[in-house]
């Protein structure tokens, strides 16, 4: 059954200026009326509609018995050996998989989930776990010791042939199109009538999110993926991405990597701080798909000036002493020791009553579009705008439990959904404690009590990570659930239950159960309070200002329908005057450019309704401020309202990040520094948005020579 949406987004911004400040924002409920004097009068402001119940696939939430399966925690992925490289340093070498493989999602007694996931197909050790999981085991990184992996497609049957991707493909995006040659890749084809779902071999290429200095031939550019090495590939088809080749030749020249058919060799430096970064697949107009079937795992960093060790308690100066264990290599699996810092990847799923994973196959599901599609009209006939699952899934189980004691735990929280905002409740814990420590760029500058300042909530965007220090030692023994009182729906800010319907209490609205035992021993551990966390040292002040903007474009054809997400520059400076937008298509060259070793401030002009989880590769960001602004949708102008005030970050925004909420109706401003030269992107992490142009190249320093142009 369809998830019939009504969103009347172009109604939220359509009457001419519009004041940001009666927009969705932190901690403001949303509003019918706005006051807009440049534009003349008073203008209404539509509240979002949406059904409250998602629909999904064949198998309903109802009938999935929940806190059945204990909760699955990551074991360490082995390496494959170590590499000495020329100065002297040593690289931890791996060598991981994608491949496909039945996997217990759903409780016991229900069937397996066809799935994919990452895996190493070597290790030096004999102990080491030979594993494929979905999430995939976690990489154990050091500060300043690389990492080299040679990252293969194995998504082959046991033939040696391809095996056809296990969600439906929208061939009518700008995607891959292995199909379109080496002429032809990396394009959005034209049709003469509307085409089925792709079924040809998969291409996949691996990005490490939240990676910092990282060439730009190992950060997984979209148009760097590559087919696996099957029998029967079609002769015509393009089996790497338009930069396979020009950055299989810096890999060579740069660490001595050879690529081949299959699999690329990527290196990562791991000099940023220490931090829980997360691997993904990032194909061209496939991400969505390729990390909804399962390919994702951990990469924490450890070590080094701002890594565990330089945590102190305030209380004497000594090193303070954080929750651990977590695993080690060569653990096993199940583990017969007790971690006390657990990795935490939460993702929402649709099921069939097969067990197979549900995704749609039409436009129809998200807004009754049937038809016509393709040449007649705009719209895509598979790509949704958003999807939302109707199922909680906890590190590759749906609705797990974990046993704790009466004793502080902490928790390395991934947001891994596809469109979903989470907003982790945990007023359900009675006499649970919750602190903050860390997100996406490692150590706040300092604690962040969200039991006291923040009501016991946890809000997080998509791809954003959260270090969070639990407190259970006064948690009466028994079982309570984790809630999420974020939307079933997209998300604007604002207040649960007042600016949006909170998730659905039955389903969406639980996460996990933490069922709590008393502690053997006393906690050792440092009080979250008494941790000093290691000075942050602000970046330079910026030499450029680029206001950037984030836009949706709207079907000719439908009414309230949008036809695709995009991403553009402003003209002119929107602080002091209107500034025009301009939508830019992937196709489109690079606009933005910095120079080699320069600090420039980045403006994102939301002038559509939702919120926007903004993802800067290669970069760690500083988050600056927040500022209303007008939309003039019909003039395409932006301008901060005069006299608005800069809202600093929230208390768990500073430090460093690589993604950040751009809300609607507001500019969000960062400040990174661009050290490493070469080819990367930024986008929405949206990934239904950033599959159909929400996404864009940028460049620093030069044009490399023999680069694809």
């Amino acid at each position: 059954m369809a998830r019939k949406v009504v969103l009347n987004r172009r109604d939220f911004i359509k009457a001419g200026i519009m004041a940001g400040a009666g927009l969705l924002i932190p901690g403001v409920g949303n509003v019918e009326r706005v006051s807009a004097e440049a534009a003349g009068g008073e203008v209404l402001v539509a509240r979002r509609t949406i059904v409250p119940q998602i629909m999904g696939g064949s198998l309903d939430p109802v009938n999935v018995p929940k806190y059945q399966t204990p909760m699955l925690i990551p074991p360490v992925m082995p390496a494959a050996g170590t590499i000495k490289q020329k100065g002297g340093k040593n690289a931890d070498y791996y060598e991981i998989s994608v491949k496909q493989f039945p996997q217990q999602i759903l409780p016991a007694g229900l069937p397996m989930t066809t799935v994919w996931g990452y895996g190493a197909v070597a290790s030096a050790s004999k102990r080491g776990l030979l594993l494929h999981n979905a999430p995939s085991l976690t990489i154990e990184a050091r500060h300043n010791r690389p990492v080299r992996v040679k990252w293969i497609n194995d998504l082959v049957d046991a033939n040696g042939d391809y095996l056809p991707h296990l969600l439906p493909v929208d061939p009518t995006l700008h995607w891959a199109n292995p199909p379109g040659g080496t002429t032809g890749r990396d394009t959005r084809p034209t049709f003469t009538s509307t085409p089925g779902p792709y079924t040809g071999p998969v291409p996949i290429v691996t990005h490490v999110h939240g990676a910092v200095g990282v060439g730009d031939e190992s950060d997984g550019y979209t148009e760097a993926w590559y087919l696996p090495a099957a029998g029967n590939i079609p002769a015509e088809y393009a089996t790497e991405g338009t930069w396979y080749d020009f950055f299989a030749g810096k890999a060579a020249a740069g660490f001595g990597a050879t690529w081949g058919p299959g699999f690329a060799t990527f290196q990562y430096p791991n000099l940023g701080r220490a931090s829980a970064d997360w691997y993904h697949d990032h194909a061209l107009g496939m991400t969505r798909l390729n990390v909804y079937a399962g390919p994702a795992g951990f990469y924490i960093i450890r070590g080094g000036p701002d890594g565990d060790g330089a945590v102190l308690d305030s209380r004497d100066g000594t090193i303070a002493v954080l929750p651990g264990p977590a695993p080690k290599a060569n653990d096993k699996s199940p583990p017969n020791k007790t971690y006390y810092e657990l990795p935490i990847a939460i993702q929402d799923r649709s099921f069939n009553t097969d067990g197979s994973l549900f995704y749609p196959d039409t436009r129809a599901f998200f807004d009754g579009i049937t038809g016509p599609y393709i040449p007649d009209t705009d719209i895509s006939p598979l790509w949704n705008p958003e999807f939302f699952g109707n199922m909680m899934m906890v590190n590759g189980n749906t609705w797990p439990f974990q046993v704790v004691e009466q004793r502080r735990y902490r928790l390395r929280l991934l947001n891994g959904c596809q469109s979903r905002f989470l907003i982790l409740d945990f007023n359900q814990i009675p006499g649970v404690e919750v602190w903050i420590i860390g997100n996406e760029g490692g150590f706040l500058a300092a604690p962040v009590n969200l039991t006291a300042d923040n009501g016991n909530r946890l809000l997080m965007g998509l791809a954003e990570r959260a270090d969070v220090i639990v407190d259970f030692t006064n948690v009466p023994v028994g079982n309570y659930v984790l809630g999420n009182v974020g939307p079933d729906e997209p998300f604007g800010g604002g207040v649960p239950g007042d600016a949006f319907p909170i998730a659905d209490p039955a389903s969406t609205g639980q996460v996990m159960r933490f069922d709590v035992v008393p502690a053997p021993a006393p906690d050792p551990t440092t009080p979250p309070q008494f941790l000093q966390l290691p000075a942050i040292t602000p970046l330079p002040p910026a030499t450029v200002t680029r206001p950037l903007a984030l836009l949706e474009e709207m079907s000719a054809f439908f009414a309230d329908a949008p036809a695709e997400t995009l991403l553009g520059t402003v003209a002119g400076d929107p602080n002091v005057a209107p500034g025009v937008w301009a939508r830019k298509l992937w196709v489109e060259d690079v606009t933005e450019n910095p120079t080699v070793g320069a600090t420039e401030v980045w403006e994102f002009y939301n002038a559509t309704g939702d919120g926007h989880p903004m993802h800067v590769h290669e970069v760690a960001f500083e988050v600056l401020n927040r500022q209303d602004i007008f939309v003039n949708e019909d003039t395409q102008e932006v301008q901060v309202v005069p006299g608005s005030v800069p809202v600093p970050p929230e208390p768990w925004e500073t430090g460093f990040k690589d993604t950040v909420i751009a809300y609607p109706g507001q500019v969000t401003r960062i400040r990174a520094q661009f050290n490493t030269p070469g080819q990367f992107v930024w986008h929405c992490h949206i990934v239904e948005h950033e599959d159909n142009e929400m996404m864009r190249p940028y460049r620093i320093g030069p044009v490399q020579p023999g680069q694809p142009t």
